[in-house]
């Protein structure tokens, strides 16, 4: 299938880089090369750093990339890992990072992927498919509380327990194996009038699933530390976000690397030493335009923050 990516609020992430012509800039998820493509441009003798764990996504930035292949290192990995990716580069310091988080449009569309409550394919839902976890080991071998625990969580699905004991009950009869067949348990297991109200009745499932087959949220806060560790003074990070549990976490992260002190307000003097590492640039995420929308309904949910190293 052709690897279709539109990058989601390209100006506003190029605007957001404050791009120098000599810099470094890492994409650590480099995807379709939408961004990357153009922050390559604005480069004169800087250096582009692609990283993805999708050999898909590889393939198709190192194709698209090809003709600034003097200016560009397209690595796979996880961008959990930029520190050790950045040190086999031999590169200490960088002056920009973007990360664009969530599941692709190409995964989505590719059936079996497992990424689909729309398509039917395989459980799979790896980004990495060198990785040998995949969700139909947490379908069909989770335990109904560790089930319930990740739905509610990594889903906010109000009907969590009950869809954890609709699993269980159908993979006694036999193994839960495709993504259709996921979608109809969950539909037996949400009430009639519940359905009919608000998103796909799979969605938040499916969202929570493959969270946990590809640890996002574990890995996010101290990748966001470790990014700010490798940017130099006036650098910046970018993150996109497509969920409020991924949005929260950047918010809070930043708001902790924004502060001074962070002794208790009874200590009159502060013992901590702590000394505020970012600066705040978006006290409110930025979000795509309606024309943006318009023309590509995917990005609805898209959230920016940006943060700039002191």
């Amino acid at each position: 299938m052709k690897f279709e990516h539109i990058p989601i609020m390209l100006d506003e992430v190029l605007e957001g880089l404050n791009i120098k012509q000599d810099g470094i800039y890492v994409d650590g998820t480099i995807g379709g090369a939408g961004h990357s493509k153009e922050i390559v441009k604005k480069l004169s003798t800087g250096r582009l750093i692609g990283i993805d764990q999708d050999l898909n996504a590889i393939k198709k930035a190192s194709k698209e990339l090809e003709d600034y292949s003097d200016k560009v290192t397209i690595v796979h990995n996880n961008f959990k890992n930029i520190k050790s990716v950045l040190n086999d580069l031999n590169i200490k310091k960088v002056d920009g990072v973007l990360l664009d988080l969530g599941v692709s449009s190409h995964q989505l569309d590719v059936p079996e992927r497992g990424f689909s409550y729309m398509k039917s394919g395989a459980l799979d839902m790896r980004m990495d498919t060198t990785q040998q976890f995949t969700a139909w080991d947490i379908v069909n071998k989770y335990s109904v509380e560790d089930l319930t625990r990740i739905i509610k969580e990594y889903g906010e699905e109000k009907w969590a327990k009950r869809i954890a004991k609709f699993i269980e009950r159908e993979r006694r009869k036999k193994s839960i194996d495709t993504t259709e067949e996921l979608v109809e348990v969950i539909k037996k297991a949400i009430p009639a009038s519940a359905r009919r109200k608000g998103p796909h009745p799979a969605k938040r499932t499916f969202q929570a699933i493959r969270i946990e087959v590809n640890r996002e949220l574990e890995i996010l806060k101290d990748t966001i530390i470790n990014i700010f560790d490798l940017l130099n003074t006036g650098g910046r990070l970018c993150i996109i976000t497509f969920h409020s549990l991924e949005d929260r976490i950047v918010k809070r992260t930043f708001k902790e690397l924004n502060k001074d002190c962070v002794c208790p307000p009874e200590l009159p003097i502060c013992k901590c030493d702590k000394k505020k590492e970012i600066e705040i640039i978006t006290r409110k995420p930025i979000v795509p335009t309606k024309k943006e929308l318009e023309n590509n309904p995917r990005a609805r949910s898209a959230k920016l923050r940006i943060g700039e190293k002191v």
